[in-house]
């Protein structure tokens, strides 16, 4: 582990390779996992208050949830998600093509909102865990993204680099 400030950082984040490949996954992470992306408490705020900027840019099923559960909802654990479509992929979700992807980053790039995107999603696939005195920041490895990580193999990019921005 590597500690900077109050983060406690995997060495995962410098041995491991990984960069999306969005063709092959077609944006999985978006679509699948055991509840919605996890939201710090100023991002639940900053969903609700955006949510009638994002709502033209998101799929009817995905405005349904959102209309239904709320911007926001707490999962089987008591932390703050995004809202699903069916209990599958995000309500925040796009479809263009065949590749899903995050509404609230269109909103945003198209000047619409300041806000990008949740922290969990931009760090996808490392995950933060608060603890009383740090913050730990490690890598997930999923099946899912068996693409990314055999890309990143190729190009010999660790995921600390590929991840340079949200980081």
């Amino acid at each position: 582990m590597l500690q900077i400030d109050n983060y406690i950082f995997s060495f995962d984040l410098l041995d491991k390779k990984f960069i999306c490949d969005l063709p092959l996954c077609l944006g999985n992470c978006c679509r699948y996992g055991d509840a919605g992306a996890p939201l710090t408490e100023d991002e639940v705020i900053i969903l609700k208050d955006i949510k009638d900027v994002i709502f033209p840019f998101l799929r009817q099923p995905g405005r349904e949830a959102i209309e239904q559960a709320g911007s926001s909802v707490k999962d089987f654990e008591g932390d703050w998600v995004t809202p699903l479509i069916g209990h599958e992929e995000c309500a925040y979700t796009i479809l263009p093509g065949n590749i899903f992807m995050c509404g609230i980053e269109k909103a945003w790039t198209e000047g619409k909102t300041s806000f990008r995107k949740p922290v969990s999603c931009h760090l996808f696939p490392v995950r933060l865990k608060k603890f009383a005195d740090f913050t730990a920041v490690n890598y997930q490895e999923l099946s899912i993204c068996m693409a990314a990580r055999e890309k990143g193999r190729n190009e010999k990019v660790p995921v600390y680099k590929f991840l340079r921005d949200p980081l």
